[in-house]
């Protein structure tokens, strides 16, 4: 018996963590910030398992019958809880929050009851010192597996919904298991049993149906049909279609929408490229959908353009998926172009290829693994592998809805020794959206485009460069690796305009 109770230890500290971890992961994804949302769940989770450690001593005889209802709480609630919570932000933004907190604070209270349960109900067969040992060596172990194959495998192949309700059913597997070995000594075993055999049902219905849940949730979350859906290690990509729009979403933030990111990647590419008639080589980092890749092609001086995204999700399927072939114009299938899969800054740590022309691509920084991205590290990284006079170009949020952001990122360009131009263009899907120009020398308009374009033309680009008075340059400090100053900048200011 005290074998199966320490393996029953094992199965449920790892679902404990993992409870924990998709709450975490659940709020990043909707929320953003995934240093605040991890730091803050995990911080309630653990104040609330203390409090159920806390609570255990008043939860009287009989013991066995009570751990195993408490499984099945923990399964039922735990299992659900990440299902609720997508409704309720699809439904009603505005208490996910409160509904996030809640959920977990209930499943925190839970796990915490369990390990003590389970230790009174084994002090009788062990002794305390070897009682305790066991106990937290299973306790540890099954954190660690689940630690590992959370990332690896779960969530890219089963999602968050899924894995959910897959440690739901774990803890009751649990529950009956524990059911079974102790009936005799269960008064209220066919109870329990009956219990137990009901909340299986609901988690395993629930389980086959997550492909459906998760479709319709969607629905509720985008206005528009979706096409293409699915979960990776890095993010989840969402494509939805309205009549010819196509738009594509990462972790809920519009990246772009086919009826306009003509004008965002024109503006992202050509003011720099065209300036460039020496340019052979380019790199473009981020931009797995090729869209930037599209622009560079035109230019047939362009010998090799190098792509580094990190995600080989996004540039399988936009080298794969028709309508988004058609959108990029097959670019990441063109012989010129080689599609590395990698972190960008690790990449260029560890390459030392110099190029003429490079697109910095990145999502915004709504968290600190991607503000790491625009940090005066990464700038002089990046300023090592630019040949001559090369130009390099970042995008750079909008410098109205997010102006000391934006301005953080010329002033940290600034800061390596780059000579930075920033101007910026309407995107109707964003608004003024800001780019960057950065190299060794002051930059010169182009006096023509060679490449058509639908957007931008000759006469209209001084424009792009004046920036009007409730964008004009504010004090802001530079975006370093260790503080990371962007990030806060860019939360804050965005916190104002969406609601």
């Amino acid at each position: 018996m005290q074998h199966a109770l320490l393996f029953s230890v094992f199965v449920v500290a790892s679902c404990g963590l993992a409870y924990e971890l998709i709450a975490a992961a659940q709020a990043s994804y909707l929320l953003g910030d995934s240093v605040t949302q991890f730091s803050t769940v995990i911080g309630a989770y653990l104040f609330a398992m203390g409090i159920g450690s806390w609570l255990s001593r008043y939860v009287e005889e009989p013991l066995i019958a009570r751990f195993i209802q408490v499984e099945l709480l923990v399964g039922l609630l735990g299992g659900f809880s990440a299902v609720a919570l997508f409704f309720v932000f699809a439904w009603a933004p505005a208490p996910f929050k409160l509904a996030l907190y809640l959920a977990v604070l209930a499943v925190g209270v839970l796990v915490g009851l369990e390990i003590p349960l389970i230790m009174r109900i084994l002090k009788s067969d062990l002794v305390f010192a070897d009682l305790v040992s066991r106990v937290l060596t299973f306790d540890y172990l099954g954190a660690l597996a689940v630690s590992i194959l959370f990332p690896l495998v779960l969530v890219p192949q089963l999602g968050l919904l899924r894995s959910g309700l897959l440690f739901g059913l774990l803890n009751v597997g649990v529950a009956l298991w524990t059911c079974g070995l102790f009936r005799t000594q269960l008064a209220a075993y066919r109870s329990l049993r009956a219990q137990g055999l009901a909340a299986l049902a609901a988690l395993l219905i629930a389980f086959a149906g997550a492909g459906a849940l998760t479709a319709f949730g969607e629905a509720q979350l985008y206005s528009d049909e979706i096409v293409h859906a699915e979960s990776t290690p890095y993010q989840r990509i969402v494509v939805t279609r309205w009549k010819d729009d196509l738009r594509l979403h990462l972790n809920n933030n519009l990246q772009f929408s086919s009826r306009d990111e003509y004008r965002y990647h024109e503006a992202l590419v050509h003011p720099g490229l065209a300036t460039l008639p020496h340019a052979r080589h380019a790199l473009v980092l981020g931009g797995g959908d090729g869209l930037a890749v599209r622009e560079i092609l035109k230019y047939p001086q362009i010998e090799s353009v190098t792509l580094v995204d990190l995600d080989p999700a996004m540039t399988r399927l936009f080298a794969s998926a028709p309508a988004l072939r058609r959108l990029n114009q097959d670019a990441l299938l063109s012989p010129k172009v080689k599609i590395v899969n990698a972190d960008a800054l690790q990449w260029l740590e560890e390459n030392d290829q110099l190029f003429d022309f490079v697109v910095v691509d990145f999502p915004d920084p709504a968290n600190f693994a991607l503000g790491k991205l625009y940090t005066a590290a990464f700038y002089r990284l990046l300023d090592k592998h630019l040949a001559g006079d090369a130009l390099a170009v970042i995008q750079a949020t909008s410098p109205l809805y997010a102006r000391r952001s934006f301005w953080c990122i010329v002033t940290t360009l600034e800061s390596v020794g780059l000579v930075s131009t920033p101007y910026h263009a309407l995107v109707p899907s964003f608004g003024e959206w800001g780019f960057v120009l950065a190299g060794r020398r002051p930059y010169r308009l182009p006096e023509a485009y060679p490449v058509d374009t639908r957007f931008l033309t000759p006469s209209a680009t001084p424009a792009l460069f004046v920036f009007p008075k409730d964008m004009a340059r504010v004090e802001a400090e530079v975006n370093r690796l260790n503080s990371q100053v962007l990030v806060r900048y860019f939360e804050a200011e965005w916190r104002q305009v969406i609601r």
